[in-house]
């Protein structure tokens, strides 16, 4: 590889095209990954990213990404990013199918591409694969219940992942983000309910943007090789926790 390569799944919004966009602009190259072939291109218009329409909850979508990277030029960095929340349910009257869908995207997906992908990692001189999660995978909520379960799996896998490739030069690092305004997750979170989707971020200052999160991934990565994050939180100040945010300014005491 003559230049440093990363694959980026999620890539066609939010957090995912953000994080492509700022690695572009840092001279790696870059794979972003998404289901939806229309906004990649854009992307890949825009950035100059390859891109590769694959499904991560399809293992022949998965086995097809697998070998356009290597093919293609192999990788130094996995960004696991796709995922999603959907519903905000008790656990008792929650979907099962909503909840299937969200351990199968989060966690399935990341394990999926994980397994394909490590194979390529590996013949690079050092990697980094790091894990998208949510602060809903350390601390439950009301209204949370798959989210949170899958969350907190994704979160384990990564853990369990860290301690297996002991003695490797391979760094996992997970980075959990809080609140974060993205055209997206809270719309799909409330099946296109734009106004609840907007009362999420109604009069908090300064909730975290994907720009936000994509500085830290790429700072994690760009790190020396020899320096892991292990766990990285991010939340704006105005949210204590996912189940205490702050609406209006921020004001010290007297």
């Amino acid at each position: 590889m003559s230049a440093q390569r990363v694959i980026v799944t999620g890539a066609s919004s939010g957090i995912g095209a953000a994080t492509v966009r700022l690695f572009r602009s840092r001279g790696w190259d870059v794979v972003g990954v998404a289901r939806r072939a229309d906004r990649l291109e854009a992307l890949a218009a825009e950035t100059g990213a390859q891109v590769v329409t694959a499904d991560l909850t399809v293992q022949a979508d998965v086995d097809a990404l697998r070998d356009v990277v290597a093919a293609s030029g192999g990788a130094n960095a996995l960004i696991c990013n796709a995922g999603g929340a959907f519903g905000m349910h008790s656990v008792e009257a929650g979907d099962p199918d909503d909840w299937a869908r969200m351990f199968d995207i989060n966690v399935l997906g990341t394990k999926r591409v994980i397994s394909a992908l490590l194979p390529i990692l590996r013949q690079a001189d050092a990697a980094s694969i790091v894990g998208i999660t949510s602060i809903a995978g350390t601390v439950a909520y009301e209204g949370g219940g798959g989210y949170n379960a899958a969350k907190f799996a994704q979160r384990a896998l990564l853990q369990v992942l860290r301690l297996e490739l002991a003695g490797e030069p391979i760094r996992v690092i997970e980075v959990a983000p809080g609140m974060v305004h993205t055209e997206e997750f809270s719309l799909v979170r409330f099946g296109g309910d734009q106004a609840k989707a907007d009362a999420v971020y109604d009069d908090v200052r300064n909730p975290l943007s994907a720009e936000d999160i994509a500085e830290t991934i790429v700072h994690a990565v760009e790190l020396p090789a020899h320096i892991n994050l292990d766990s990285i939180t991010v939340k704006p100040v105005a949210q204590a926790a996912p189940h205490k945010v702050m609406r209006g300014d921020l004001m010290m005491k007297a």
